[in-house]
């Protein structure tokens, strides 16, 4: 009778790994900490943060500081601004960069090296801030949503990693059976090669996503009215210049002010300004480690 056997580990290995273990529990409490202290502090008494009780866990738990937060209409139209800038920005972006990527992993695109060496110019290459900002004013896009969507409108990155994503994952023979069947180029885009693509999708839309949704500098330039003012813009004029909002504090009293009120407004405003990147990274994380494996290291 045969009986398993492990192999055991080299002593070394076991040492190696647990000091990479240690290494990562050491990253992990260096990142989680910070945000659970911030999420902490907001979810405890004014008291308690500026006598420095807080440290790990909530404590005299109340939503006070959550319930001023959404009684701002700075705020609340910083977000409104913030969901359009990132839903319709994000979907120019995907559609741009899928209809560069796909036609430049093509064998048969004549010029595309040609292409390539134009764009990858633009990386290293940049016409600098004040070009841009002139360009963007002689095509009248000052203090209009189109200056947050269009000078950033594609990624040569990006176009990179889903043209590599193409290359290794659509096959040509594909393509040639389906131009057999009477298929066009389009009908072929949309109806074959983007189902097969979700993995590069959900990489696209993660990354892009995420650059609206943190986007301020774009706003500090290109935008004048108030209510154009994307969610980061309007956190930074209230955390960094402390311009707290006055409809915040309204019904507050003085005494609560005393004792740290608008601190734990802040920290309530950076949990309310994250919550949304947070809830959107775990439904596309699956496909984001293989989209991002599959486009850069094939290539």
């Amino acid at each position: 009778m045969f009986t398993k056997s492990k192999i055991k580990e080299p002593v070394n290995d076991r040492i190696f790994l647990i000091f990479i273990y240690i290494f990562l529990l050491i990253i992990l409490c260096v990142v989680l900490y910070p945000l659970l202290y911030i999420v902490s502090s907001s979810l405890s008494s004014s008291r308690a943060v500026s006598s420095g009780s807080v440290w790990l866990f909530p404590v005299e738990f109340n939503l006070k500081a959550y319930a001023a937060v959404f009684k701002s209409s700075q705020l609340m139209m910083g977000y409104y601004n913030t969901f359009i800038y990132t839903i319709f920005g994000t979907i120019i972006n995907v559609v741009l960069t899928v209809m560069i990527a796909y036609p430049l992993s093509r064998k048969r695109l004549y010029g595309k090296s040609l292409v390539m060496i134009f764009m990858m110019f633009t990386v290293f290459f940049d016409g600098g801030l004040i070009p841009t900002y002139l360009l963007v004013k002689e095509l009248h896009m000052i203090d209009t949503r189109w200056a947050m969507w269009l000078p950033g409108a594609m990624s040569v990155f990006q176009v990179i990693v889903a043209r590599t994503f193409f290359q290794t994952s659509i096959p040509p023979e594909l393509s040639e059976a389906a131009q057999m069947d009477g298929c066009r180029d389009f009908r072929f885009l949309l109806s074959i090669v983007l189902p097969l693509s979700k993995p590069i999708l959900a990489v696209m839309v993660l990354m892009y996503a995420v650059g609206h949704w943190n986007a301020y500098f774009d706003a500090l330039i290109y935008l004048r009215s108030e209510e154009l003012f994307p969610l980061q813009y309007v956190l930074r004029n209230l955390l960094i210049l402390n311009a707290a909002d006055s409809e915040m504090i309204a019904n507050t009293h003085q005494q609560l002010r005393d004792e740290g009120f608008e601190q734990v407004l802040k920290y309530a405003m950076i949990v309310v300004a994250s919550i949304p990147v947070l809830l959107l990274y775990p439904f596309v994380q699956k496909h984001f480690v293989k989209g991002v494996m599959i486009g850069s290291l094939k290539g």
